[in-house]
């Protein structure tokens, strides 16, 4: 699966994310819609031109995508707090 980048935006199949959040494809679509699921998206500078960071976060999880300007995932990393919010830091581009 593969990420697409158009002049309208990032496209990204919910089948990438949903497994990350322990959530069917289609509950990511409402949950987004709804906004609780919530996005970041950062570009890279220096050694990481041409790479893009996507960020999700909902409830005590969030789930990140390195992503190659091709739209080929990179890396995928997941952080689970549990029952616990997530940080104010881990929302703002960096955190």
């Amino acid at each position: 699966m593969r990420v697409e980048f158009s002049n309208d935006g990032i496209v990204i199949d919910a089948a990438l994310v949903g497994p990350l959040f322990d959530l069917e494809p289609a509950e990511v679509h409402e949950l987004m819609r709804n906004g609780e699921i919530t996005s970041l998206c950062e570009a890279g500078i220096d050694e990481h031109e041409g790479e893009f960071r996507l960020s999700f976060f909902f409830r005590g999880r969030r789930v990140r995508l390195q992503v190659a300007a091709s739209g080929e995932v990179l890396r995928r990393s997941t952080i689970d707090y549990g029952d616990n919010p997530l940080p104010n830091a881990m929302h703002r581009p960096g955190g």
